[in-house]
């Protein structure tokens, strides 16, 4: 049998943040015989903030580029905002497969005795997509709903080497503690913050994301077995702007792999 590699599939990460990250990593863990690009547009970042107009140009715009530029395999939207919005925008442009995530509402639907503890951005607790994913998944059990954007921005603080101050995560997370035994991480930032958000919550409340159902979902479409093997892999990441604290962030993201963050510019 000849085990010889011809190719190597590449895969595209995006998020309008670093967030992203926690979905890479469990992609990259699973299956480390890959390549991998990283874009964050943080030109155009918070999401949440933007006309979805504007949102959809932004992510077309770099994403489409990107993934023809570097003839992706297959791409993934690791921001719950982009996903519910340009997905469907995204598949009628490019031939290669799109994965987006979603909250993690019906693994934590399986997992909850109490009651579920839905974390997120203001906007993904307002959109109507949010509320039929617990519709459909999560009839019979409540789910408290959350909404931080200061999360958001401690997980980028942290990614820099920024310590988190768990006085207020505490005062966050107030509203669910002693409320709740699940707790889904509905943005791709909040991975980061995963141990301080455990040691607020104690071991009675169990976290889960969607990071390791993308993994899978990747591993599905690509058709890939898990590897162990250490190859020379290309490990690139960039932004729409140059990011603040630009050092600092350097060392973060030298972390899960990445040299230097490069620029890659919106085209308008």
């Amino acid at each position: 049998m000849d085990n010889s590699i011809t190719s190597v599939p590449k895969v595209l990460v995006f998020d309008s943040g670093v967030g992203g990250l926690s979905v890479y990593q469990q992609i990259e863990q699973s299956y480390s015989q890959l390549d991998y690009l990283y874009l964050f547009d943080n030109e155009g970042y918070p999401y949440g903030e933007l006309p979805e107009h504007v949102l959809i140009e932004r992510v077309m715009n770099l994403v489409v580029t990107m993934a023809k530029q570097e003839q992706v395999d297959i791409v993934v939207i690791a921001c719950n905002t982009a996903s519910t919005i340009v997905l469907p925008h995204l598949r009628q442009a490019l031939t290669i497969p799109v994965v987006g995530v979603v909250p993690a509402i019906k693994p934590a639907a399986q997992l909850a005795k109490r009651a579920i503890g839905l974390i997120a951005t203001p906007a993904t607790v307002q959109r109507p997509y949010t509320h039929q994913l617990i519709e459909e998944f999560s009839p019979y059990t409540d789910v408290k709903l959350l909404g931080s954007t200061r999360l958001v921005t401690m997980a980028e603080e942290k990614l820099r080497g920024q310590t988190v101050n768990l006085d207020e995560l505490t005062h966050i997370l107030q509203p669910l503690i002693g409320q709740i035994d699940v707790a889904v991480l509905g943005c791709t930032h909040f991975p980061l913050l995963k141990a301080e958000i455990a040691q607020v919550f104690g071991s009675g409340v169990v976290l889960v994301d969607s990071g390791l159902a993308i993994a899978k979902r990747v591993g599905t479409i690509l058709k890939l077995e898990q590897s162990e093997v250490v190859l020379q892999k290309q490990h690139a990441i960039y932004s729409s702007a140059a990011p603040w604290e630009g050092a600092a962030l350097n060392k973060g993201v030298a972390q899960f792999g990445f040299k230097a963050i490069q620029p890659f510019r919106l085209h308008v």
